[in-house]
């Protein structure tokens, strides 16, 4: 039976995290998602021609997270970061909160930590175009810097959706009513605050018995969509890859190894 490395299984988490937000969000491109029109028209597309344009953006999508299960490259994983940085950019630049963009932080991070994973930026151009290397092996400054880089990841995405809480988003207070609460608001203000301190703790120090609680709380909160559930569920894989590839890098990192992410790093051998 072939087992995986701990480096190994960072990377792969993180290509299937990515592949499940891509696949996920191309299928709203499918069923064409009536808020989608919002996001067309920061860009000065109309209503008709919107709805036209989303089945073709919603292919491209799925055929590049299929990509990156079957036949990751360098250059799709730089399309998606771009990629992923747009759509997210669109919801604020259409009137949503800027938390929404930054609660998305696991869309473009998934596919930028992966280019970490394969040396970064500076490659020959024909790597961009090779298949990505499957036999991971990190030393102590590129684990670092890959925890370090997850850590701001998870951060932002925690907080951005506590945020979203707290200012009591409609589907998020509707997620709730839907679940049997009482008094939906106050649960969504409860929550964001809890949120936005787990992502804190995540930014000061991460340790890995509280990752895992964050991890599950993740993976089932987000099952509660009032609309589309399963493919609302797929489309924040890069939410539970950011938060369970960091699990896995700080349960590898030994003692002492973790501080601050932007402070400077001794060098640790092991």
């Amino acid at each position: 039976m072939l087992r995986l490395t701990t480096d190994q299984k960072i990377y792969f988490t993180l290509r299937l995290a990515c592949a499940m937000c891509f696949i996920g969000h191309g299928a709203f491109g499918i069923i064409t998602k009536p808020i989608w029109c919002n996001y067309f028209a920061v860009i000065g597309i109309g209503h008709d021609e919107a709805y036209r344009l989303m089945p073709v953006v919603g292919t491209i999508d799925i055929l590049l997270g299929l990509s990156m299960l079957f036949y990751p490259t360098r250059i799709i994983a730089l399309w998606l970061v771009i990629w992923g940085i747009t759509t997210a950019s669109m919801r604020p630049l259409s009137g949503e909160p800027f938390a929404e963009f930054i609660e998305r932080a696991g869309n473009f991070g998934t596919p930028l930590v992966l280019l970490l994973l394969q040396g970064g930026f500076k490659i020959p151009v024909k790597h961009w175009f090779a298949r990505m290397n499957d036999h991971i092996t990190l030393n102590a400054h590129e684990l670092k810097t890959i925890i370090n880089c997850l850590r701001v990841l998870a951060f932002l995405l925690l907080a951005g959706h506590g945020w979203l809480n707290f200012i009591q988003k409609v589907g998020l207070v509707n997620q709730y009513h839907s679940m049997g609460f009482q008094d939906p608001d106050k649960v969504a203000q409860i929550v964001g605050i809890l949120e936005i301190i787990a992502a804190l703790s995540i930014l000061i120090r991460p340790f890995k018995n509280l990752l895992l609680v964050f991890i599950i709380w993740k993976i089932a909160s987000e099952l509660f969509y009032p609309h589309y559930k399963m493919l609302e569920w797929i489309e924040r894989g890069g939410s539970y890859g950011v938060l369970l590839a960091l699990w896995f890098a700080v349960k590898k990192a030994p003692s002492g190894f973790i501080t601050l992410p932007f402070k400077s790093a001794n060098n640790f051998d092991y």
